[in-house]
């Protein structure tokens, strides 16, 4: 057989054989966990079916306008959206790191040295001055023979979902955290225009008893103790303004804004949202959807499975190929003539004889990290699971209360009325008129407590079943100025 002909088939039977090894991935295959869990919450006793949760959009059915807006606004300026879209930029740039590392590299280089000999270092006893041009190409590629540039790849492409379950989460986060707080700054006006009321009102019984004593009819420790109530409302009213401001600034840094920007946007006293109702919460196995808590720790234990196959591979022989081409002349017409190529081509093998047990480690290492990333699955997913639990139970038991406290409310208000007309004719003595009107603003305060309690528990009950911004979120590369302030 000629020369030339055989050194074909032994090349030809190399990359053959190469791509035979190729195909091997050392490693092993991921394989989402199949879970056990529960066919319905504990407290549903129904036969029926259970509906899915009704989670895009949640919020808006709390009818809330200036709500929806102020979300919008957030999933826009917060700073934690930002910081999460990096991220999952940098998982893609990763991705596209590792997926190159299964293509070929190839380079270019060129030079000119000019250079002087000395007469000494010349044979004819003169200085020798002359140009040298190069020109060539360098070329290498490792072939994947056990897989650990492809496990690389898989496991970047996970770590891709995890980043963005980690964007998807910090918006279920921020969209709870806006409502709740807006729901706060609502609450905390109704107190205030409740104790603000309250005490017009007791200053109006003081002004009566007043009256009364100046008649004969009153005794001076009633007008003390008319005085006292009024004053003691009265200094309840702080407290509820502190509730507000503290509301109205958290809302305006969950926008991206300095902390009281949202002050006169939000002056203006509204209800407290009302959720519609009935809510339906799915079947405990929907959080493996739903929740990107809990799709996050699951992508993060697939990623940490691929990561065993790449600490495997580096234990086994690696085979490169490598070539170049140059062409080096005095002159730049010289360059690509054929007695100025040279080129060169051949497979390196390396092969890892002994590390110290360093290899065997890392693959250790990586199983032990795949083994916490399962355990993290796992507690994910049972506390998932605890979150909607309770906030079941907390919404129905705070309906429940906010109803019975509506009803208390109401036979209060009935009460007081017919107290102030005994008290004006005389038929009721003071501290009873005193103990009414006690039971009425606490019995208030109470209601409109409850209220926040059930809107709290309504967005609680949305965030554990996994319901977050369900629009649009651009992850793109922008223009970051590093010179902004604190007031964007």
């Amino acid at each position: 057989m000629p020369r030339g002909l055989t050194r074909i088939t032994k090349l030809t039977s190399t990359f053959a054989l190469a791509s035979l090894l190729a195909g091997c991935m050392v490693g092993p295959d991921y394989q989402k966990p199949n879970l056990l869990l529960p066919a319905k919450w504990s407290t549903d006793k129904s036969t029926r079916a259970a509906q899915p949760a009704e989670l895009a959009y949640w919020w808006t059915r709390m009818r809330d306008p200036q709500l929806d807006a102020l979300i919008d606004r957030a999933i826009k300026g917060n700073l934690s959206v930002e910081v999460a879209q990096a991220r999952v930029r940098e998982a893609r740039a990763t991705l596209g790191q590792e997926t190159g590392k299964l293509a070929p590299s190839l380079g270019t280089s060129s030079s000119v040295n000019r250079t002087k000999t000395s007469q000494t270092a010349s044979t004819t006893g003169s200085e020798n001055v002359f140009t040298q041009y190069q020109n060539g190409f360098d070329a290498s590629w490792e072939i994947d023979l056990f897989g650990g540039k492809r496990r690389g790849v898989e496991a970047a492409k996970y770590g891709l979902d995890a980043s963005e379950e980690e964007l998807r989460n910090t918006m279920l986060v921020l969209v709870g955290d806006v409502a709740s707080n807006y729901s706060q700054v609502r609450a905390a006006q109704a107190r205030l225009a409740l104790g603000a009321r309250t005490a017009r009102s007791q200053r109006q019984s003081a002004v009566l008893t007043k009256a009364k004593l100046e008649g004969g009819s009153g005794t001076t420790a009633d007008v003390a103790r008319a005085e006292a109530l009024a004053a003691s409302t009265e200094a309840d009213l702080p407290t509820y303004e502190i509730a507000r401001s503290t509301a109205v600034n958290r809302l305006g840094v969950l926008l991206g804004l300095p902390p009281a920007t949202l002050s006169d946007e939000l002056a203006r006293s509204k209800p407290i949202p009302r959720p519609k109702f009935p809510l339906p919460v799915g079947i405990p196995a929907d959080v493996l959807l739903t929740r990107p808590d809990v799709r996050m720790a699951e992508r993060q234990l697939a990623q940490s499975t691929a990561k065993i196959g790449v600490a495997e591979a580096a234990r086994y022989p690696s085979i490169s190929l490598t070539g170049n081409i140059a062409s080096q002349g005095l002159h730049v017409s010289d360059i690509a003539k054929n007695s100025t190529i040279g080129w060169a081509f051949g497979p390196t093998v390396t092969v890892p004889l002994f590390r110290g047990g360093q290899l065997k480690a890392s693959v250790e290492v990586a199983r032990a990290v795949r083994d916490q990333n399962f355990a993290t699955y796992e507690s994910s997913v049972l506390t998932a699971m605890e979150d909607v639990e309770n906030a079941i139970v907390s919404l129905s038991q705070q309906r429940s209360r906010s109803a019975k406290l509506a009803v208390a409310v109401e036979a209060y208000r009935r009460a007081d009325t017919a107290s102030r007309s005994q008290y004006e004719t005389g038929t009721l003595n003071y501290l009873d008129l005193l103990d009414g009107q006690r039971q009425l603003y606490a019995a208030e305060g109470a209601l409109i407590d409850s209220q926040l309690a059930v809107t709290t528990a309504y967005i609680t009950l949305n965030k554990a079943l996994g319901g977050g911004w369900t629009g649009e979120v651009p992850t793109k590369i922008v223009t970051v100025d590093l010179q902004r302030t604190a007031s964007r």
